[in-house]
């Protein structure tokens, strides 16, 4: 395992950097907790487009719209505009689009998801005769209802698909339940599987970054701090990846990974540390 305590670490990264034309950046753990950006993580950016890299922002969270993703960069110091935002909503709205785009859909999953079908032609139900597909999602509003809802379409026959895999959202001190507790209730009562996820470590997810950058996979270097997640659409999709330790990862998993980065930082200041060499 490479580790922050390795004395070549920085010649590795700044040799990665110059190997690579996209940096694909997630956002809660990466470059930012909360409502604070994560020290360097303005510079780390503003760096990486100085030296021409194309780079953009992906996040499983289905509970924002890309809106506010690019507001709350810019507040935070990160120049970026919406289309450079990628989140699992989207990708879930557009695969929709794409292979149901008749479909009624009934969302377990807050406002910016619904919204994010409706603009995509997508019409919104929730009557469970009448429900096509069940779209499971980051539901800080789930209850009994949305799952007596999602039980009795899936029995009629309902497709099931989810935005994202995450077990937890970071946040600064604590974690919020995520998606993969909305779906395990789902899949308890339906007997199914939800399936696909569209979001990471989903190809799915992938082709839509690799659009937005005009790039293939292995052009692009991922940035994120879960192994579930980022390394694994980063290593089944021939990514690079550098894993930072400033999210739900710490050091104490390095030995437990699915697979291994091509580097791990402390964070993405060690990024923004090569511009000062």
């Amino acid at each position: 395992m490479k580790t922050a305590a390795e004395p070549n670490k920085s010649a590795a990264l700044r040799q990665l950097v110059d190997a690579s034309d996209g940096f694909v950046f997630d956002l809660d753990g990466t470059i930012y907790l909360g409502d604070s950006l994560i020290p360097g993580a303005d510079r780390a950016v503003e760096w990486l487009r100085a030296l021409g890299k194309k780079v953009a922002f992906l996040s499983n969270k289905p509970i924002a719209t890309r809106e506010s993703y690019a507001k709350k960069l810019n507040k935070l110091g990160i120049s970026c505009d919406v289309e450079s935002v990628i989140n699992s909503s989207l990708v879930c709205a557009r695969y929709l689009q794409k292979h149901n785009p008749d479909a009624w859909v009934f969302p377990v999953g807050e406002q910016p998801l619904v919204d994010d079908l409706k603009r995509h032609g997508l019409r919104i139900t929730s009557d469970p005769e009448r429900v096509d597909v069940v779209v499971v999602s980051f539901d800080r509003t789930f209850n009994y209802r949305k799952l007596d809802i999602a039980y009795r379409a899936a029995v009629n026959g309902a497709d099931l698909i989810a935005t994202n895999p995450d077990r937890t959202c970071p946040m600064p001190g604590y974690d919020l339940p995520d998606s993969a507790c909305m779906i395990a209730a789902i899949e308890a009562c339906a007997e199914r599987k939800v399936e696909p996820i569209v979001g990471k470590p989903s190809p799915i997810m992938l082709k839509e970054v690799t659009d937005v950058l005009g790039l293939e996979a292995g052009q692009c270097v991922m940035v994120g701090d879960r192994s579930e997640t980022d390394l694994l659409m980063a290593k089944r999709t021939g990514m690079k990846f550098l894993l930072v330790l400033s999210g739900v990862t710490d050091s104490s998993d390095l030995d437990s990974l699915p697979d291994e980065p091509d580097l791990v930082l402390e964070s993405v200041r060690e990024l923004a540390a090569l511009a000062e060499d």
